[in-house]
């Protein structure tokens, strides 16, 4: 029996699922609980690829399932999907054709498998994400509480019910990322202490990137890593004529990239590579944002170079030709 790439289009009630099987396509649109991922599986074989988006947590259940089950499972960025199916033209939007479309990309370029995270991974991330949602909260109410106070109008009442607010929220925030914290120490404490060894990187950043990267088992290079977290270089040329300004590509992940721009002014005074190459950077006339991004790559090599040789912080150290 032909194996086939089954793409799958997934939300939090419903997925559908789609695959080709001798020039002929078969469509099945399930609940997304497991009595939905037993019925697609009646139709599998044990060679068969799902391949699905990384849409939210929504995935994750069926993506268990079917690993748990021996299959081969692919998650790939809707952001790719989405290139792919304007590349190929489509014009229809339904979760049936998105469904076909991942199946159509799946059949026609190179797929890396996907393995669950461990667990203390998954609850740092969701530790995470709970902050974050705090951390916005709060500064939306602080906006709100000062642009109130501007109009010379605000009640004192509701002054300090904002305000008590805005305690609590930052309370709460404290308390997560004491969690945070105990989670690090107890299973990645190794990580966590080398990490913050490196000049510039501290406590929260060496959390946020012992998450990011499942203990840096997550790359296999630091350019990948430096792509991750967004700090990649955007190129804009096209032939004589147009000669934009670079950019980098902030697609990545905006809270380690602002945990990582405030380390790098604390390592151009302390971590001596990045005190030289903010020197040389300086010297060439470049920008103190264009320095900020090229220090926070520089401490993201160290990083990745001093966890993956698996030695501790030195001054002078110069990384492998293959990092």
């Amino acid at each position: 029996m032909e194996n086939k790439f089954i793409g799958i289009d997934i939300s939090k009630q419903t997925f559908d699922a789609a695959f080709q099987l001798c020039n002929k396509w078969y469509f099945f649109s399930l609940d997304n609980k497991i009595e939905g991922y037993k019925a697609l599986a009646k139709h599998l074989n044990s060679g068969d690829v799902l391949v699905m988006e990384a849409s939210g947590p929504y995935y994750l259940l069926l993506a268990n399932y079917f690993y748990s089950k021996g299959f081969k499972v692919v998650v790939v960025n809707p952001l790719v999907i989405k290139r792919y199916s304007q590349m190929r033209l489509y014009r229809a939007k339904t979760d049936k054709k998105d469904a076909q479309t991942i199946a159509e990309y799946a059949a026609s370029n190179e797929l890396t498998s996907w393995k669950p995270e461990e667990e203390q991974i998954s609850k740092l991330k969701q530790l995470q994400t709970a902050i974050e949602g705090l951390q916005k909260a709060s500064h939306q109410i602080s906006r709100q509480l000062e642009a109130m106070r501007t109009t010379g109008y605000l009640s004192k009442e509701l002054e300090k019910d904002l305000s008590q607010t805005i305690a609590s929220l930052k309370k709460k925030i404290q308390k997560l990322e004491k969690r945070q914290l105990q989670i690090a120490t107890k299973y990645y404490n190794q990580t966590l202490t080398r990490l913050q060894t490196i000049p510039g990187i501290g406590r929260k950043t060496a959390v946020m990137l012992i998450t990011i990267t499942n203990d840096f088992r997550k790359f296999d290079n630091y350019k990948k890593l430096i792509a991750y977290v967004g700090f990649s270089p955007r190129i804009y040329q096209s032939g004589s004529s147009i000669n934009g300004k670079g950019h980098i590509c902030k697609m990545g992940k905006a809270q380690i990239r602002k945990l990582l721009y405030m380390c790098s002014w604390s390592a151009k005074h302390k971590n001596k590579a990045c005190i030289e190459m903010y020197e040389r950077l300086r010297a060439k006339g470049k920008p103190e944002r264009v320095i900020k991004v090229a220090i926070a790559n520089k401490l993201i090599k160290q990083a990745f170079a001093l966890i993956k040789n698996n030695q501790p912080y030195q001054e002078n150290y110069q990384s492998k030709p293959c990092f």
